[in-house]
């Protein structure tokens, strides 16, 4: 019993040591474990974080197709004040999309996919309970189909000629063998025969060698003929029958063995003196279906050609030698001359139908 009260005795004397008196009017100091039973608790770190991160949500929703069909692999992007930076996302193979951590706030989705035109909606995240967007349908992007056109060199040229053949002098007399064109393309075979028919056919033609058949049969030229309405009939035929023949051998027969163009091609720049210059030079010499300038084998030979073949429908008597014919030939290059200086300075100006361009020849 006494060893039972020693004992308690030494016991409270230790509690009393570790435990300071109160003093008085002042509040004891609490302990760091005082309150957690009926007292209030102290904020904890993952309190303390809640307080300071904004609440976030979530928005999803879908993208359609025009046919209502769910579009997958479409990018969205999510923009505004409710994601900085934006966030980007694809649709999935149901079409929908989801983006978790939003702010709630304005923003903006914007849909793109190809061969789909670009659709931006406007929505706003109230709050963090989530937004479930209404389905975005995007529409077909328009088709742009791009051609890159190259009309080949028998094209430019065909559309070069359908303009000469608009050229007639005063409106009336063809001036078809006359190039406006600034990059003139060389003709091809096929080409030189079809303007040639075009030349012999063209009513000025046979009014022409009416003409001619009347001033002869006034003349008495090629008496062979003789008179009357056979006469002046011989001297049409034979008028006409030089054109024709001319045209043929000198612009498409030897201009397609020899592959040169048997146009005029008009300058309409430089000096009088150069432009005289490149008139004369023309009548002897062709440009040839490569670009490059050579003798006028056609037109020279073709005129020599000419002449020997009007023997044959000329009357006895009246058919040319050859001296005859090569003094024809110098007078027509003479003549062929005169004519490209008129051509430089005269028929541009009485040919109503010109090409609408920059004129210039090299």
């Amino acid at each position: 019993m006494c060893g039972l009260l020693l004992t308690s005795s030494l016991v409270l004397a230790q509690t009393s040591s570790a435990t300071p008196a109160a003093v008085p009017g002042e509040t004891p100091p609490a302990s760091a474990t005082e309150g957690t039973g009926a007292g209030v608790s102290a904020p904890s770190t993952s309190a303390l974080q809640s307080q300071a991160s904004p609440a976030a949500g979530t928005v999803t929703g879908t993208v359609l197709d025009v046919t209502g069909a769910p579009l997958s692999g479409a990018q969205v992007k999510l923009t505004g004040e409710a994601a900085t930076p934006a966030a980007v996302t694809l649709t999935e193979q149901n079409g929908r999309y989801t983006f978790t951590g939003i702010t709630p706030g304005p923003f903006e989705l914007t849909v793109t996919h190809a061969g789909f035109q670009t659709k931006t909606v406007p929505a706003t995240l109230a709050n963090e309970l989530g937004y479930l967007a209404p389905a975005i349908t995007l529409a077909l992007a328009g088709v742009v189909t791009e051609v890159d056109v190259h009309l080949t060199t028998e094209e430019i040229a065909e559309e070069q000629i359908k303009e000469q053949e608009q050229q007639k002098l005063l409106a009336v007399i063809p001036n078809f063998y006359t190039s406006y064109a600034t990059n003139p393309a060389p003709m091809n075979t096929r080409q030189k025969f079809g303007l040639a028919w075009k030349a012999v056919i063209d009513p000025s033609s046979f009014v022409i060698a009416g003409i001619i058949a009347g001033g002869e049969q006034a003349s008495n030229s090629f008496p062979g003929y003789g008179q009357g309405a056979a006469g002046y009939g011989n001297r049409f035929g034979a008028a006409y029958g030089d054109f024709l023949i001319g045209t043929y051998i000198s612009n498409a027969i030897l201009p397609s063995i020899f592959r040169q163009d048997p146009r005029y091609f008009y300058k309409g720049s430089g000096t009088i003196k150069s432009r005289i210059a490149w008139a004369l030079k023309r009548s002897v010499m062709a440009r040839g279906d490569n670009g490059h300038w050579q003798p006028d084998y056609s037109g020279i030979l073709g005129s020599l050609a000419t002449g020997a073949v009007s023997n044959l429908y000329y009357p006895e008597g009246s058919h040319h030698g050859f001296e005859t014919t090569l003094t024809n030939t110098l007078i027509g290059i003479g003549t062929g001359a005169g004519v490209n200086i008129l051509q430089e300075f005269v028929f541009p100006k009485i040919t109503p139908k010109l090409p609408k361009k920059d004129h210039a020849t090299s």
